[in-house]
């Protein structure tokens, strides 16, 4: 039997379906599948898609006639083609018309849009979700949502991130602290990119209430974006006990020091956030969006979008309540350990690329 082949393509990248890529290249290449991963140079340099065993193969972020070159030649020959997020797909699809190869699109999350531009996002996910054998969606929402826009196939998809390493000892935990500047106050934690659908100003609405609390508790978000330069400015013109550290590469070691992580999204699918938080026992505070009540179940604090009285609310009373800060703990690492496994989530995509394939292969 042929070694099957797969092209993996990555658009933008969200943090999710990178590390997903990252681990799905490294789960199928250990079973004997030849995979090339199709992304940017800054996506292969943050996630190391070569280290994984995949071939890299670097396509210029969209907007650029030049990727859809770049991903024809790279997918001719595959066996599969397998896209991640709605404008991978969009791209894909146009590249490789014509060479009658399966393509299977799994949809991480979706955008908010609104006039022209939820319009035009409602043509690029019929154009997608239309192209593709197989949808996978990562909530069951957007299954449904796959489906009335006109998917042939469309299944909920067990997609597992890797698991972050062991929590740190008290040393390294003290060490992140102390960078951070906060050996004697709280530390809350947000990571993800700094773009309007995070919700930070209603982070940075509750941050301005916690200033009368004793200590002051210092809020860090990890993570770069268009917004950086006006939530800056806001910081510093309230005078708000936030600091933005911007793109880290040792989120696991400052989420570990954190008393509570926040999450303040208007939309979720599988927050890599949540399930870091949760499995390395750190207090959760989180919108309840999304996939995250579903995620999460009763190990977090979920409080509506957009309500900063509720957020502060929240954080307020479980920085005051050990004691609910070790039930969550306990109850986070119960509730992470019944998520798909990576190796459940390779079983599921290797048997669709079966699927897909078997019919091509010699007898």
């Amino acid at each position: 039997m042929t070694q099957l082949r797969t092209v993996q393509v990555l658009g933008g990248g969200s943090a999710g379906s990178s590390a997903h890529v990252r681990s799905l290249a490294a789960g199928l290449v250990a079973r004997g599948v030849r995979v090339t991963v199709c992304a940017p140079v800054e996506l292969d340099r943050a996630y190391d898609f070569g280290g994984a065993g995949a071939h890299h193969v670097p396509v210029p972020r969209r907007g650029d006639p030049a990727a859809l070159t770049a991903l024809r030649a790279a997918c001719a020959g595959a066996d599969v083609v397998h896209a991640h997020g709605l404008h991978a797909a969009v791209r894909t699809a146009l590249a490789i018309g014509g060479l009658r190869v399966p393509l299977v699109v799994t949809w991480h999350t979706r955008a908010h849009a609104e006039g022209p531009r939820a319009r035009l996002m409602g043509l690029l996910e019929r154009r997608a979700v239309r192209a593709a054998d197989v949808v996978l969606g990562t909530t069951s929402e957007l299954v449904d949502r796959a489906r009335g826009r006109g998917a042939r196939d469309a299944r909920l998809a067990a997609v597992a991130v890797p698991a972050p390493p062991p929590g740190p000892a008290d040393a390294p935990r003290n060490k992140a602290r102390a960078e951070l500047g906060a050996v004697e106050r709280p530390l809350l934690m947000a990571v993800g990119s700094l773009v309007p659908d995070q919700g930070y100003d209603t982070l940075l609405d509750a941050a301005r209430a916690w200033r009368r609390l004793d200590p002051v508790p210092l809020l860090t978000i990890a993570g770069e974006g268009r917004e950086r330069g006006r939530l800056q400015r806001r910081i510093e013109a309230e005078e708000l006990p936030v600091q933005l550290v911007g793109r880290r590469d040792d989120i696991s070691e400052l989420l570990a020091a954190a008393d509570v992580a926040v999450l303040t999204s208007r939309w979720e699918a599988r927050s890599v956030l949540a399930q870091e938080a949760l499995r390395l026992g750190v207090p959760l505070v989180a919108t309840a969006v999304g996939a995250t009540p579903e995620l999460v179940g009763d190990a977090a604090e979920l409080v509506p979008y957009g309500n900063a009285p509720a957020l502060s609310d929240a954080v307020t009373r479980l920085l005051a309540d050990p004691d609910r800060r070790h039930r969550l703990t306990t109850q986070g690492r119960a509730q992470a350990a019944t998520w798909p496994t990576e190796d459940e989530t390779i079983a599921q995509v290797l048997a669709i690329y079966d699927e897909l394939t078997e019919t091509r292969r010699p007898r």
